[in-house]
């Protein structure tokens, strides 16, 4: 009995602290990881100042964001209609923060 008492403990892990899994504990926020537009907005500069320059992006605020049942869009403000280009259009899980899309246009 003491060694099976002493087995079934050994295969306890705690739920905190380093010695425990990555997966044994994960707190989701209610409202998801980009509960709103301006952490949405944060998340976007993050990852597109590195691939497109902070002076581009820049150029292309304020943003248009929206949210459309879990995924925040954000665009860069719409280029007049003489000037040839494009402009930042990334997709971001509201639950998890996951880019789910991320392009340029030309």
């Amino acid at each position: 009995m003491a060694l099976l008492l002493a087995l079934s403990l050994s295969l306890v892990q705690p739920a905190f602290g380093n010695d425990a899994p990555a997966s044994s504990h994960s707190y989701i926020p209610q409202q998801g990881f980009v509960p709103d537009e301006a952490t949405a907005i944060r998340i976007a500069e993050a990852v597109l100042f590195p691939v497109y320059g902070v002076d581009q992006i820049k150029r292309e605020e304020p943003f248009t964001v929206t949210l459309e049942g879990d995924i925040w869009t954000i665009e860069g403000k719409p280029l007049p209609r003489d000037v040839v280009g494009g402009v930042v259009f990334l997709q971001i899980s509201k639950t998890d923060a996951r880019v789910m899309r991320m392009t340029h246009g030309k």
